[in-house]
This record gives structure tokens, C-alpha cells and sequence, in this order.
């Protein structure tokens, strides 16, 4: 039998809304490799943003075949089924080799008692006295925690076992990476929770090999973390200690790792996020998605002419659409009707002060977060434009792409890999 498909130690989610960008992206990975890292690309795109683009999942993996010929790539790489439910799975099927099983919705949903008590009475390690190397004081449990977290978070470790034997009856076992998502929750999970969630995994058969769980502070889409860096880094120093010991415990893959959803942007934290890498010897996959499009409509900006006027045009309808284009992300926003300019403003500015707006860049005192937030969310006014898009993309790849190479490797992958 052939070795399971593995994940690298470090990866980077890598959205490409139009198809256009992944040579660019590919590009930024292997500017890593040239400094000994190996940086594993994962093409990811969700069911929801191919029906607001009208493409199928098999173009990601079409998109990120060319990339890695044109390119001679001999590293790994991915094509990621991106929040995927059970009702949504098929279509990926036949052409992604990584899944991201999105359960937060489950989270909290009607469970038999009795499955609760199996569960407890299958996991006693869980109540009293828990020590966890790494964690500066010893968890202290009673069975009625264990019961409340269990009544909490089982539903969603079967959903998750759901999707995943679906896939694995398709694919085969090993044939696939599998990766949970429970970012999308109110409030972020105790180590307790989170070595609820690992053992629920566990009892599910499921070999998850990459785990979204949810930190405190925002994940705003595109722009910077919103939170108590201190906060965030005791909690995602805690949560490596506690997939340390669940690998152990359940036998989970051993290169079980963190993942960071809406990871794009998020500067003030890569510095802690690095640091506990190089602490624990641990691996991160990091999510970007969005920040490829937003450098795409920079690109387009810069390059002046049609270019230009497309973006300004892009924004006029997004503003005249802003509860409709916000609606879907308010968990993921946050912007301030005030802070945007109005239409006629944006259209007497030049290339640069455009660029300058929308580059996301805090210490330039022209940046505009709220501008920048909702371009992020106005990709489904692009794709009504269809191939007049496209075309002016293609018309100016040059220079879109040497954006979209530099923000990925010098933004994201260096900061948050390399630590520089």
C-alpha cells in the first residue's frame, strides 16, 4: 500500500477567484524554496465563490496543473475543496486531494443524550486532573465540563466523520488530505474544548491532518488582526501544546497542525505566530484567499487607463451595493459607511492615490481599511463584468503578477515562515 498523502510542514492557502493568478502565487513559493523552505501551495476555492464566479472546482486544479508545468515545480502542492458540507462535497470529488470540512454550523446542534455519556465514559482521561506539557498551570475537569463541551462540539465532530467517509468512499483512504474547520464560532475554544474536539475527531476515524479552531480577536477579511496580540499568542501557543498531546493520546496524524482561516494581512501577529512555530518545531497552514484578488484590482490601478477605470467603476457599484455585497461576510468585516470615500472622489483620484487606498499598508497615512474591506467583498461585481475583466487581467499580467508574487512572499510567507 502506497504512503498517505501528506501534508507539508508548512503550507499556504492560496485563493485565486479568476483563475489567473496561480504562476504568480507559484512564483512566491518558490521564491522560498530558494531560501531552503519549503512552502506547500494549496489552491483553495469554495463552493459559494464558484457560484458567484461561474467556475467549477475542476478549473482550480487546471489552474494549478499549468502553474507547476510552466514553473518545473517538483514540490508538493494541493488543490483544496475550500468549506465544503456534505451537500456540496461532490462536484469536488474527482479533482481536489484536500478537503476542508467547514462543521462550525453543527456546532451546538440536538444530540442524544446517551451519545454524551458514551462519549465520557469512553474518554475518563478527560475528567480531573489534566497536564498538558507545555501548558503553564494543569486543567482541573469535572464530568459535567466534559459533558457540557461534549453536548457542544460532538454534533460537529460527526458531522465532520459524515463528510469525511463520503470523500473516502470516492477517493479511497490516504488518498486525500483532511482538514476541520471551527472558526466560524462566537467565542474561541478552551484547550479543554479543543482536546474535546481532537478525541470526537478521533473516535470519528477521522485523519485530520489540519485544524481551524477560533482565536480570539477578529479575522476581518483583508485587512489586519483586530484583538490583544498577548491574548492571541498565550492561546495559539496553548492550542500547539494541546495537538501535541492529542496526537499522542488519539493516535491523530503526527503532522497534525494549526490553521488560520482569513490568515491574509494579518501583520501584527505573524511575529508571535513565528515565534511559537520556532518554539514547538510546529507546522501552520495559513489561509490567504482574498489578498490575491485585492492585489489583482491594484495591479489593475496602477497599470492607469481602462485599468484604472474599471477599478473605480468596480467601486461605484460596490458602494451603491453595500448591504447586498456585506451581508454574506458581517462575521468577517467591519467597515464604516463614513470612512468610505464617495464616487466622486474616487473617480478625480490618480492611479497612485488609488494604489496607495487600497494597498494594504497601515503605516501610509492614505490607506483606506474600510475602502480596502469592501473592494475585498465586490469580486462578484468583476465577475458580472465577465470577459471584459478577464481581458484587461490578462492585458496587464505583467504587472498584477509581480504584485501578487510580492505581497504573498514578501508580506506573508517571510514574516510568518521565515521570520523576517
Amino acid at each position: 500500500m502506497s504512503r498517505p498523502l501528506e501534508l507539508g510542514k508548512y503550507s499556504i492557502g492560496v485563493g485565486d477567484r479568476f483563475g489567473q493568478q496561480a504562476r504568480a502565487q507559484l512564483e512566491a513559493c518558490r521564491q522560498a524554496a530558494g531560501q531552503g523552505l519549503e512552502v506547500t501551495p494549496v489552491w483553495n476555492k469554495s463552493h459559494r465563490e464558484h457560484a458567484i464566479v461561474g467556475t467549477e472546482p475542476s478549473s482550480v486544479q487546471a489552474a494549478a496543473a499549468a502553474a507547476v508545468a510552466a514553473l518545473h515545480w517538483r514540490g508538493r502542492w494541493h488543490v483544496d475543496a475550500d468549506h465544503i458540507r456534505l451537500e456540496t462535497v461532490e462536484p469536488f470529488l474527482a479533482c481536489c486531494d484536500f478537503f476542508t470540512l467547514d462543521v462550525a454550523d453543527a456546532i451546538g446542534q440536538p444530540l442524544p443524550s446517551e451519545a454524551v455519556e458514551e462519549f465520557v465514559a469512553r474518554h475518563p482521561e478527560l475528567v480531573g486532573r489534566l497536564e498538558i506539557p507545555g501548558l503553564p498551570a494543569v486543567l482541573r475537569t469535572s464530568r459535567a465540563d466534559i459533558e457540557a463541551r461534549a453536548f457542544k462540539y460532538l454534533p460537529a465532530a460527526r458531522a465532520a466523520g459524515a463528510i469525511y467517509r463520503r470523500i473516502k468512499q470516492a477517493k479511497g483512504a490516504g488518498r486525500f488530505i483532511t482538514e476541520v474547520s471551527m472558526d466560524e464560532t462566537d467565542t474561541p475554544q478552551t484547550p479543554v474544548e479543543l482536546l474535546v474536539i481532537l478525541a470526537a475527531l478521533a473516535d470519528q476515524a477521522v485523519p485530520v491532518q489540519t485544524l481551524a479552531p477560533r482565536f480570539t480577536g477578529r479575522f476581518n477579511k483583508g485587512v489586519d488582526y483586530v484583538g490583544d496580540v498577548a491574548v492571541f499568542e498565550r492561546e495559539f501557543n496553548a492550542d500547539l501544546c494541546v495537538l501535541r498531546f492529542a496526537i499522542r493520546q488519539y493516535g491523530l496524524p503526527a503532522n497534525l497542525k494549526l490553521s488560520v482561516h482569513s490568515g491574509s494581512d494579518k501583520f501584527s501577529i505573524y511575529g508571535p505566530i513565528h515565534r511559537a512555530l520556532r518554539r514547538h518545531d510546529a507546522g501552520l497552514h495559513l489561509k490567504t484567499a482574498g489578498t490575491t484578488w485585492l492585489e489583482e484590482l491594484i495591479g489593475l490601478a496602477a497599470a492607469g487607463g481602462d485599468g484604472l477605470a474599471l477599478v473605480k467603476d468596480l467601486y461605484a457599484a460596490a458602494l451603491a451595493r453595500l448591504e447586498e455585497l456585506c451581508g454574506p461576510y458581517a462575521s468577517v468585516i467591519d467597515i464604516d459607511p463614513r470612512r468610505l470615500p464617495s464616487v466622486a472622489e474616487v473617480g478625480r483620484w490618480t492611479a497612485e492615490q488609488l494604489v496607495l487606498a487600497a494597498r494594504h499598508d497601515p503605516a501610509c497615512p492614505s490607506f483606506n481599511p474600510h475602502l480596502r474591506q469592501l473592494l475585498h467583498v465586490a469580486y462578484k461585481l468583476a465577475a458580472g463584468k465577465g470577459a471584459a475583466y478577464l481581458e484587461l487581467v490578462r492585458a496587464h499580467q505583467g504587472l498584477i503578477g509581480r504584485n501578487v508574487t510580492a505581497n504573498l512572499y514578501e508580506r506573508h510567507i517571510k514574516p510568518v515562515f521565515l521570520g523576517q
